[in-house]
């Protein structure tokens, strides 16, 4: 495991300067590594594996295939965002798959958490096995693992699912980002002139939305999450809270309350607002919202989502929360 270990001298990078270095260093060793062949990447949008596509157009160019597996279960305007960044301004070989019915086709009926993570996993890894599969000549795959990945989980990145393909697939690991801390991988995207937003993507569950749609997915409850959510963000972003909070979502679970809309009596869902502050995810603590943004949010959620009659908010450190429902 010795080349999975962080060099003890590698200096933390912490600086435009610094990152430039590490940058420049990187984009020696792909080319050394790659050489003339080429290289495929599954590409979510999240700021890891955008920073190695980034480090990868700059290194190898065309030789890399960008795959963007748009599952239906991502935040509003994710997979434009994907599209415009790395095929529109950087002019990358992106293959995009709108698998979004084949995922909640699988997902239909199913209620228990693991079983929907599983599915959405497996299902994840046969749609790039058969993007993999048409493509040609292909001996690198690209992975996000950072450094935190290799101690918490080993050399695989299980959450980008790309480790369970099948044996005959025998692609060489490129993983450049695999010594570097989230906060490293942030200022590097930076320097590279990716987007904020993407750079500081907040952390998102691999399932995606399908942890925040709460027991057996529904077309139309998971878009009143994904819309709830764009929301949130955005009076976040308007108030000063995105930088600030670690990370905020809403969660829509599987039963309805009584309640008034438009002077007619309604029988809808409520939004769960979910808003906390960690250091290391074990622990964390919950972000106190101003109340008159609380009630603005509000205002804005039951009135602009359909399906929607209540707003609630979660006031639950962890422990004995956790910081996803699911």
């Amino acid at each position: 495991m010795a080349e999975n270990r962080r060099p003890e001298s590698m200096e933390r990078i912490t600086s435009p300067e610094l990152a430039k270095a590490f940058i420049d260093e990187q984009l020696a060793a792909l080319r050394r590594q790659i050489g003339d062949k080429k290289v495929l990447l599954a590409l979510s949008g999240g700021v890891d594996s955008s920073v190695v596509a980034a480090l990868l157009i700059k290194a190898v160019g065309k030789q890399l295939t960008c795959v963007h597996v748009n599952h239906g279960l991502l935040r509003k305007g994710e997979p434009e965002q994907v599209i415009e960044v790395f095929r529109n301004q950087m002019d990358a070989n992106l293959v995009y798959v709108d698998a979004a019915d084949r995922f909640l086709d699988k997902l239909a009926g199913v209620a228990e958490p693991e079983k929907k993570r599983k599915i959405i996993g497996a299902e994840f890894i046969r749609v790039f096995e058969e993007e993999a599969r048409k493509l040609e000549g292909i001996e690198f795959l690209a992975q996000g693992t950072i450094y935190p990945d290799i101690l918490e989980s080993g050399p695989v990145k299980a959450h980008h699912n790309v480790g369970g393909l099948p044996e005959d697939m025998k692609f060489e690991l490129v993983e450049p980002l695999k010594f570097l801390f989230k906060d490293e991988v942030r200022v590097v995207g930076t320097a590279l002139g990716l987007p904020e937003g993407m750079v500081y993507r907040q952390p998102f569950p691999g399932p995606g939305l399908g942890v925040r749609c709460l027991g057996a997915i529904t077309r139309d409850r998971l878009e009143a999450v994904r819309e709830s959510d764009a929301i949130l963000r955005e009076e976040f972003a308007k108030n000063g809270l995105a930088g600030k909070v670690w990370q905020y979502f809403t969660v829509v679970p599987d039963f309805k309350s009584t309640g008034v809309k438009n002077e007619l009596r309604s029988y809808d869902w409520p939004v769960i607002i979910r808003a906390v502050n960690t250091r290391d995810a074990m622990t964390a603590t919950v972000e106190d919202v101003p109340f008159a943004l609380l009630q603005h949010i509000t205002r804005r959620i039951t009135s602009e989502v359909a399906g929607v009659n209540r707003v609630l908010y979660d006031l639950t450190p962890k422990p004995t929360g956790t910081i996803e429902w699911e």
